[in-house]
């Protein structure tokens, strides 16, 4: 943070600007309050504040010549209800994403008889109902709002509209519900899209579940969602889980030990089988034998 000391407006770039008004370059300090502006003696037409850190629009002395006020890119949320008693000949103001939310806080600029220039782009206050209408009713100098032009239409809905004060207190009081700053949308305001279902570790009942239908998946893409869903405890939407289910995933564990029974049964060698081997070579000697005995006799 930087402080808006006289020295720093003194060193500060000035110059005439494309419509010939002498202009002080502020942009890009990092101020967050604005001070000491008196030590520019009232001899500008344009005070360029853009891209600092100023969160509140006021602490200006009279300057009577100031014409142009540019603070796009700060960071204001409040705008002193005595500014035009400072800066009578205020006629541009650019406010361009500021964090003004609610119709209330833009009141302020009715105490500038000559604004007629006005932008308020990139602000939430741009959001809410009836917006241009309702700035258009209260600055009843202001000729252009977010570079487009005030038509003469939009004057009278905007007086038709806001007839009464009644009127205008519903649409303050609307804004303010439209937008409250550091206020988070609960779980019932956000839309069923956004609200993402909390993983839940899966029972033991739905994790035999989702092994047996593994092991009956005909595709990769089946067995590596099935994979995704055991790892993640969120449970496809398909994955039925009754009586029926658990009886099939118990006959096919039942198949799987069978299965991994038989295995060890043929790797392990039987007892009969070395017994017919050891049994060929004795019954083999044993007809040797017999034909030897035919021979002699």
């Amino acid at each position: 943070m930087v402080r808006l000391t006289a020295d720093l407006i003194w060193k500060s770039p000035h110059f005439f600007n494309a419509i010939r008004e002498r202009e002080l370059d502020l942009r890009g300090n990092k101020i967050a309050v604005i001070e000491n502006v008196g030590a520019t003696e009232d001899q500008f037409d344009t005070i360029d504040l853009s891209d600092n850190e100023i969160v509140k629009l006021e602490n200006f002395p009279y300057l009577n010549r100031l014409g142009t006020l540019l603070l796009n890119n700060n960071r204001i949320t409040r705008i002193n209800p005595n500014l035009g008693e400072f800066l009578p000949k205020l006629h541009t103001l650019v406010l361009t994403n500021n964090r003004l939310t609610n119709l209330v806080e833009i009141d302020p600029l009715t105490s500038l008889p000559k604004l007629q220039f006005l932008s308020l782009l990139d602000n939430n206050i741009t959001k809410t109902p009836n917006y241009r209408l309702y700035v258009i009713h209260k600055l009843k100098s202001l000729r252009v709002l977010d570079f487009k032009k005030v038509k003469q239409k939009e004057r009278m809905e905007a007086n038709n509209l806001f007839a009464s004060k009644e009127a205008e207190e519903e649409a303050k009081k609307e804004s303010v519900k439209t937008f409250v700053p550091g206020e988070l949308p609960s779980s019932e305001e956000l839309p069923k899209e956004e609200q993402t279902p909390k993983p839940v570790a899966p029972t033991p009942e739905q994790i035999i579940a989702i092994k047996a239908a593994i092991v009956n998946s005909q595709t990769l893409e089946e067995v590596a969602r099935l994979e995704e869903a055991l790892r993640s405890g969120l449970l496809p939407a398909d994955l039925n889980i009754d009586g029926d289910t658990m009886a099939k995933n118990g006959s096919v564990q039942d198949d799987t030990m069978i299965t991994d029974a038989e295995k060890e049964a043929n790797d392990e060698p039987s007892d009969k089988e070395p017994k017919q081997k050891d049994d060929g070579p004795a019954e083999m000697e044993q007809v040797v034998v017999s034909l030897d005995a035919c021979s002699f006799s």
